[in-house]
């Protein structure tokens, strides 16, 4: 691949010699030149990816899809359960640590 010579703050800052009548055109010329370079460098990279997307877009199109399995129904009845008993034990949990903490301040305020 070809490399790049110049960036845009490059061109931006470039400054040439003011020779009798103007600027040396042998140096403006090698500077066109070589941002010419640059350019089909560009172009080489933009050809290149456009490419690679065309091939990548035509791999996507011709894959195969693959359907997600389907679970039957007895599993998910059975996923369902062991997670509602798993919330049912969670929630006795709680009640039994609520009694414990408030039980204990209900108690203590009815005696005073």
């Amino acid at each position: 691949m070809a490399s790049i010579k110049f960036t845009t703050k490059d061109i931006f800052e470039q400054d040439f010699k003011i020779g009798f009548r103007g600027y040396d055109q042998d140096e403006v010329n090698d500077f066109l030149d070589d941002i010419m370079k640059d350019y089909d460098a560009y172009e080489a990279i933009i050809k290149e990816l456009k490419g690679e997307i065309a091939r990548l877009k035509a791999q996507a199109a011709n894959a195969p899809r693959t359907a997600a399995p389907v679970a039957d129904e007895s599993e998910v009845l059975r996923t369902e359960r062991a997670s509602s008993a798993t919330n049912f034990d969670i929630l006795r949990r709680l009640n039994r640590l609520e009694k414990e903490v408030f039980g204990k301040q209900i108690i203590q305020e009815s005696y005073e």
